[in-house]
């Protein structure tokens, strides 16, 4: 099982991320890792926050000259703005003479659509403070950290994880535009929204700006692509193991993330069957896969396992909760309502959440993948690997007959 922790809160000293289960041998590249935590930064509608911080991985445990030994890898990304916030966020019973920054009052106005008042009272927080720093999305860096390797691992076996925008407010994507794998991986790192149509594109940059200049927020919608998935990954013997149920609980986990298709998506409950289904046919010639499918509705999984398509998971995301214009609240303290609290934050993150949920289906994919393929060190699960695709051309390079 290839299995994550990450510990930490958005102002405290560290974010901390343990990846356990990775077998021995996997070359690691933390250019790469460095690399993802820089895509999670981007996209336009980001605050201020991100000025401030620049992510980089320490790897503390489980590397050694580059490659993974077996051993669970512990990471570690540091807050820059920990600086500023010494005074409010120290671990002590009692603040350190030398902490820095300065010392914010209690935050006792909950915020709309926020973890904010249900994460009070579970735990009974009088300083809701307590709840917002762990439940806020800065802790994504630290999966966006392990999820980066977790991708190195799937592009060892000839997987590659990619991803686009499709919607912010109301402008997107045309819902029958299917964007193909080139267009995806076409798109430069410093396109502003990661839409691959550049006129909805500018359109979703105007509007965000108007929702900042209105105080107000927005979200929006994103899709993630898997290519080079084999088939067979995931079951459909019992519920927990299904890898469409997997999958989206992963991304389903994400701050903000309210709901999650796959391929069609919510299409499927209006169209018919044969609209749907997507056809099997005989191998084209000079294709590897065993058989054919001229489309790819369901999204590259069938009863909860892969079908050697691409896998494409779309995730949408909500308006983000702090607004520089504030909803009504209620002030747990003195139960008059008031404006809810402000906390520094973007207009719209939804590029930065599509960075995310890359890194969510990587690991859930690898963990798929060593469940099928696993082994303790990359030698053995190569001819593991190697073994069961010679299997599955050989069950389709000619007919069986009868018995």
């Amino acid at each position: 099982m290839l299995r994550f922790l990450t510990a930490g809160e958005s102002h405290g000293q560290t974010l901390v991320a343990t990846l356990d289960g990775l077998p021995a041998g996997l070359n690691v590249r933390f250019e790469q890792v460095d690399f993802q935590l820089r895509r999670r930064q981007g996209g336009y509608g980001r605050g201020r926050r991100m000025a401030i911080e620049s992510d980089r991985a320490e790897c503390l445990s489980g590397v050694r000259h580059g490659r993974t030994t077996g051993a669970p890898v512990a990471l570690l990304v540091r807050n820059r703005d920990w600086v500023n916030w010494q005074q409010t966020m120290f671990v002590e019973a009692t603040m350190p003479v030398d902490a820095t920054g300065i010392q914010k009052p209690a935050v006792t106005r909950p915020r709309p659509g926020h973890a904010d008042l249900a994460g009070a009272i579970k735990y009974g927080h009088d300083d809701v403070r307590d709840v917002l720093e762990r439940a806020s999305a800065r802790e994504t860096a630290a999966r966006v950290a392990v999820g980066s390797i977790a991708r190195q691992l799937l592009a060892r076996f000839g997987m590659e994880v990619l991803s686009h925008v499709t919607t912010i407010g109301d402008e997107t994507l045309p819902s029958d535009r299917l964007v193909t794998v080139d267009e995806a991986r076409a798109l430069p790192e410093d396109a502003p929204l990661r839409c691959v149509d550049l006129v909805v594109q500018q359109r979703m940059i105007k509007a965000v700006d108007a929702a900042g200049a209105a105080g107000d927020t927005l979200g929006g919608a994103f899709e993630v692509i898997v290519t080079g998935v084999p088939t067979g990954l995931g079951s459909y013997v019992q519920w927990d193991r299904k890898l469409d149920g997997r999958l989206a609980q992963a991304v389903m986990s994400i701050h903000a993330i309210k709901a999650v298709g796959l391929g069609i998506g919510p299409e499927v409950a209006v169209r018919p069957g044969s609209r749907v289904h997507d056809e099997i046919l005989n191998a084209l010639p000079g294709t590897d896969g065993p058989v054919s499918r001229p489309t790819n509705r369901a999204g590259g999984l069938e009863g909860g396992v892969t079908t050697g398509q691409d896998l494409r998971v779309t995730g949408f995301m909500k308006p983000i909760s702090t607004l520089m214009k504030p909803l009504r609240s209620v002030d747990l303290e003195t139960l008059v309502e008031e404006p809810a609290a402000i906390e520094r934050s973007d207009v719209c993150a939804v590029p930065a959440a599509a960075v995310v949920a890359e890194a969510m289906v990587a690991l859930v994919l690898a963990d798929a993948f060593l469940e099928k393929f696993g082994a303790d060190s990359i030698d053995e699960i190569e001819r593991h690997f190697a073994v069961s695709q010679e299997q599955v051309r050989e069950r389709f390079s000619v007919p069986r007959q009868p018995t």
